[in-house]
This record gives C-alpha cells, structure tokens and sequence, in this order.
C-alpha cells in the first residue's frame, strides 16, 4: 500500500477534480499515481472545498471519491510533488502543499512538527499538527452543511478510510478495502478513528479493527455496518450520482439539521438530545422547504424543494 511512486510535479490545484452538476458538488482526490495519498496541500485543497460547499446555496449534496484504482491510501510519507510552500518549512507550523507528511495509511502529517531554531522538538509539536492537520479534515466533513457521499473504489487505508468513514453515506464497489493501517506502523490511530469507529461497530469490533490492522472487505465493511451499500466496480459513479441526486432534490436545510443532532446525539444525554431537537424544529420552520413540505402534503401533490 506504501509501494507507490513520488508524485510527477504538477499544480495543487489539480489534486482534487472538482465539478458541480445538479447542485452537487462532486470532489474526487486525483493523484493516482500515489493511490490518492493526502499530502498537506490536497488536504487544505479539500478543507476549501468542503467548506465552499457547505456556505453555497447552489450547491445541495457533496460527492467525495478517488480517481484510478484507490480512494486513498492514507497520507503521504514522500511529498506532493509542485506547489510546496516554502514559508512552512519544518520550522513551520502547518506543513506546505509540497513537504512531507508521516507514514502513508496514516494521518499524522508532518508528525515533528514545529521545531525551534536549533532543531530540538518542541513538546506538543505532534498533537498540533494533528490538531491542525488530519483531525481538521474528518472535521470538515463531519460539519459540512450539505450531506456528503464517500464513493469508495479500491483501498481506503488509514486517514483514507477515517475520511470515508465521517461521510454521511458510504458507497463502496466490490473492490473496495478498508484498512486501519495505524497498527502496522506501531502507531496510534489518528484522524477521528478511534471517535468514528466504535460509534459505528461498537467497541469490541472497533479494536478488533484497530488493534490487527486487517484489510476489511467491502462485503465485510457492509455487514459490519460501516457501508450504507456495496456495488459491482463499474456501478459506483452512477450509483454515487444517483445517491446524491435524490439528496439534492431533497429538503437541504433540514437535513443539515438532521446532520447535526445525529452526529451529536452519541455524545449527548436525553435531555441535552431532546432540546436540540426541539430548537432544530424551531429553525427549520422558517423555511421556505418546510412551508412546501407542509403545503404540498395538504394539497396531496409532490412537493419541490428549493434548498431555502
């Protein structure tokens, strides 16, 4: 999974092919040459993204997927190729576009951090970058304001299955695998794992996970309930479009609010639950999709949302 080639250099902006067709917004990691492995440029290039996405109204549903044969094999250990910005050196805070991250599957990016003038680490340089780093990506998923679509072909390893994982739906083709890499690293899981997992599997199937690095089989990923669907190879953009579609068409602003108490009711008790969901309500119906939501049921035809 580690054995791919230093990227050709080339623009960070194209690392991610980004297009919006019917208001969805569709974000596919492109270095193949590299299994799509995260270096810090692609990452702050997909944070943009997402949070673009999230404050455009004309756009309603997010699709996240990888170009050739792997969604993402996890950071990048080798760099990115063009594009580095040499103002964050290793001495810098937050690594450049062009610099290195830590182990490939992983998500620790440029784990050593900031250093002082004479080269000694500083404490609590790793937990910064992560901060600021991989934990900041799965963030902005998870709070993105339009549902997002992880479309998972091929290997999904480490950051790149954490990333899938904070998707509000996952597809994933027949081909696809899901590896928490970490251990095999001798390190610990980062980028959210050690959140997402066991709200998804559960506790004891999360360390299982975790603790053997196995590679996970979308067929087993499915049964285990961490993928909404598995899909022959060749169906999962159209199916992936077609997913997305129907959430595009759909009440945008109330299922950003469904989005939110669902993401926050693990971590909340009864009551803290219920008085979101009472101030959800509140909000919702000031808008334009409850009032057709309402009105369409009275008249009995279809109702047509506009997203406001």
């Amino acid at each position: 999974m580690d054995d791919f080639p230093r990227s050709p250099e080339r623009s960070a902006e194209s690392w991610i092919r980004h297009t919006t067709d019917n208001q969805v917004a569709h974000l596919t990691l492109n270095r193949p040459e590299a299994l799509n492995a995260i270096t810090p440029g692609l990452r702050e290039l997909l944070v943009l993204r997402l949070a673009q996405a999230s404050a455009d109204p004309e756009v309603r549903a997010v699709v996240i997927t990888g170009a050739g044969r792997g969604f993402c094999a996890g950071a990048d250990l080798r760099g990115g190729g063009a594009g580095a910005d040499r103002r964050d050196g290793p001495q810098g805070g937050t690594p450049g576009p062009g610099q290195q991250d830590s182990t490939p599957g992983s998500g620790q990016q440029g784990v050593g951090g900031e250093r002082a003038a004479d080269g000694e680490r500083i404490a609590g340089d790793v937990a910064r970058t992560l901060r600021l780093g991989a934990q900041r990506l799965v963030a902005a998923v998870l709070d993105c304001e339009k549902p997002v679509v992880a479309a998972v072909n091929g290997v999904a390893a480490g950051l790149g299955a954490h990333l899938a994982l904070a998707c509000d739906l996952v597809l994933a083709a027949e081909s696809a695998r899901f590896v928490e890499v970490f251990v095999r690293r001798g390190l610990v899981p980062d980028a959210g794992g050690a959140y997402l997992l066991p709200r998804l599997v559960g506790p004891h199937r999360a360390k299982e996970l975790m603790f053997f690095g196995d590679a996970l089989t979308a067929a087993d990923a499915e049964r285990l309930g961490l993928v909404n669907r598995v899909v022959p190879d060749a169906e999962l953009a159209v199916t992936a479009r077609e997913w997305a579609g129907r959430l595009a068409e759909g009440p945008t602003r109330a299922l950003a609010l469904t989005k939110q108490l669902v993401n926050a009711s693990l971590d909340s008790d009864r009551a803290t639950a219920f008085a979101a969901e009472a101030a959800a309500q509140e909000i919702n119906m000031t808008t334009s999709d409850a009032r057709e939501g309402l009105e369409s049921f009275a008249r009995r035809r279809t109702p047509k949302f506009t997203g406001r």
